[in-house]
């Protein structure tokens, strides 16, 4: 028997970069961080197939899909693959392999920051 530590494909793989964390736009002036942070985020968004993906992930039913379920966007497997990545560095997405798919799940924490990012102050 070896002892060599064994990677199971179940865990969940962690988001590379975004965490929220800004107030609402309109409480005060954004720190360099914060705004590079959230600049990240809506650069992810701004992108058609992008939109249409995390909405795709978004709506499913269950609040997760496998890329098998939403790679017809009108792009190649590989662009679909870039695109999905893209969203996850920005924090959007986390994913999960489960045998050879991989599921995605919208990231609740930072979009209900970028809702409130952009929710006026009173």
């Amino acid at each position: 028997m070896s002892n060599v530590p064994v990677l199971t494909l179940l865990e969940p793989e962690a988001p590379e970069a975004v965490a929220p964390c800004c107030p609402p736009l309109t409480e005060r002036p954004l720190t360099a961080e914060e705004a590079e942070r959230t600049a990240r985020m809506f650069k992810a968004l701004g992108d058609p197939v992008r939109l249409r993906l995390f909405s795709l992930v978004a709506s499913h039913e269950g609040g997760e899909a496998c890329v098998c379920d939403i790679s017809d966007v009108g792009v190649s497997q590989p662009t679909v693959s870039h695109h999905l990545k893209k969203l996850k560095e920005a924090g959007l997405l986390t994913s999960e392999r489960r045998g050879t798919w991989v599921y995605y799940r919208v990231e609740p924490s930072v979009v209900a920051a970028m809702g409130q990012f952009l929710t006026r102050a009173d």
